[in-house]
């Protein structure tokens, strides 16, 4: 089958009932539920605002339930965005691409748009006994309904993604009054036109062709990573399959004419969202999703054969675990070291943050009495939920200097201010023509023990 045939033929999965099928329907729940609720999620702040999750753009914060991320903590990000990375790593490592089967979003909304295709124009046949067939008023009447409901989901879903930029109650009525930002509508409108096409008409394809994992899953995957797989010995037997007669109802009547387990029923290619024949072998396409192993323990649980023909197995089975492996050590040592950071680093930052530069147009201005003035520019932010005061202090020269609009500062809860520094010294200066000095911000009452330095050079003429 050429690539060409497998966009232009649409994929019609049957519906399968079996143990991994609900965990699938779990997962699925459980992540539609954080998704849809947690911008309503209220969150009691001593300041910010009373919303759990909430990025607020506009003021460069994002509150994460207890967590404040400002802009300058940008680098926790990259940070996540490593640690996801290597956990798909380990993961696909050990068990293949799981990820994709139970918990990518592109898999979660396809399943929710397939419930949709399924309680509108009924089971496998139906449905492709509907598109097959000619327009009429039954076959406008159920894809318009599919549609319209697909329609529903996709821009539930858009939605719900801008709530996550703004106070959740107040931006809802504002989007339904037209006083909402432009972004928030363009958005909303993206999202939905994405979802509606990827989920319900892309479907697979996004999986096979856009996404990049598909490809490269092969660097992490060996023959010792647990994937689903067709066990060809004992399916196949000596002659292969042979569909059930009055002649081959039992397994030892297959046996004595050299025929396998596998019935060859094709219930578990119709089941597969990926359209594949997992009894060919591991193939790119393939998404773990284990269907197929539901649809063919209920065949064998019906025929009285063992269950287990399609399981999860590895194409080389060994003693040591999958995580013992040096690959899979590999990733997990790197994935707890990020994580270990990670964690470090949110835990021990601290309540202010100083910033210092210096104006280097001029690098520096000699006055009227012959001293030498340098400019900087102090920014001091207040990262904690309380008003707190800070001093600034010059360390390292003795030098005259002042900063506007005072030395002591005062901020409210989560707020920053820019404080002008001018030093100034004699003409006299060092043979390298700078000298180096620490600019400190020292907090006051409950905050006594913090302070905060950042280092800094003073230049003269000619040291530039």
């Amino acid at each position: 089958m050429t690539s060409a045939s497998i966009i232009q033929t649409p994929i019609i999965p049957r519906s399968v009932r079996g143990h991994y099928r609900t965990i699938k329907y779990l997962i699925l729940f459980f992540a539609y539920g954080i998704y849809f609720s947690l911008p309503w999620l209220p969150w009691q702040r001593a300041h910010g605002p009373n919303q759990a999750i909430l990025f607020d753009i506009i003021n460069r914060k994002f509150y994460i339930f207890d967590l404040v991320v400002y802009a300058q903590d940008i680098f926790w990000l990259a940070g996540f965005l490593i640690i996801a990375a290597l956990l798909l790593f380990f993961v696909t490592g050990i068990a293949g691409r799981v990820f994709c089967g139970y918990f990518c979003f592109q898999t979660l909304w396809t399943d929710v748009f397939l419930l949709i295709e399924q309680w509108v124009q009924g089971e496998r046949n139906a449905r492709i006994k509907l598109a097959c067939g000619p327009w009429g008023l039954t076959k406008f009447f159920k894809l318009s309904l599919t549609w319209v409901l697909w329609l529903g989901v996709a821009w539930l879903t858009g939605f719900s993604f801008v709530l996550y930029w703004g106070e959740a109650p107040r931006l809802f009525v504002d989007f339904f009054h037209g006083a909402a930002p432009f972004p928030a509508y363009a958005t909303t409108v993206f999202l939905t036109t994405s979802t509606f096409v990827m989920a319900g008409l892309a479907r697979e394809q996004v999986c096979t062709y856009m996404c990049p994992y598909a490809r490269f899953q092969s660097a992490m995957v060996d023959q010792h990573t647990v994937v689903v797989a067709y066990d060809s010995i004992r399916g196949e037997g000596a002659r292969g399959r042979h569909k059930p007669d009055k002649n081959f109802l039992t397994r030892e009547q297959r046996e004595q004419k050299g025929h396998g387990d596998c019935i060859d029923c094709g219930y578990c290619v119709q089941v597969c969202p990926a359209g594949i024949d997992i009894r060919n072998g591991l193939q790119y396409q393939c998404i773990s999703c284990a269907l197929c192993i539901d649809a063919c323990n209920s065949i064998m649980s019906a025929t009285g054969f063992p269950r287990g023909l399609i399981r999860y197995s590895a194409q080389q089975p060994t003693r040591t675990p999958a995580w013992r492996r040096p690959k899979t050590v590999g990733y997990g040592a790197v994935l707890s070291l990020a994580s270990a950071w990670l964690i470090w680093s949110i835990s021990t930052r601290t309540p202010v943050e100083l910033q210092l530069e210096q104006i280097r147009q001029p690098l520096f201005v000699v006055l009227a009495d012959g001293r030498v003035q340098n400019h900087y520019t102090l920014k001091v932010n207040n990262k904690t939920a309380l008003a707190a005061s800070y001093r600034i202090d010059l360390q390292g020269m003795n030098a005259d200097w002042e900063a506007r609009p005072q030395r002591d500062v005062r901020l409210g809860p989560e707020q920053s201010v820019l404080v002008d520094v001018l030093v100034r010294m004699p003409a006299e200066h060092p043979v390298t023509g700078r000298q180096e000095f620490t600019m400190t911000i020292t907090g006051e009452g409950q905050l006594q023990d913090v302070m905060k330095h950042h280092t800094v050079n003073f230049f003269w003429p000619g040291g530039g």
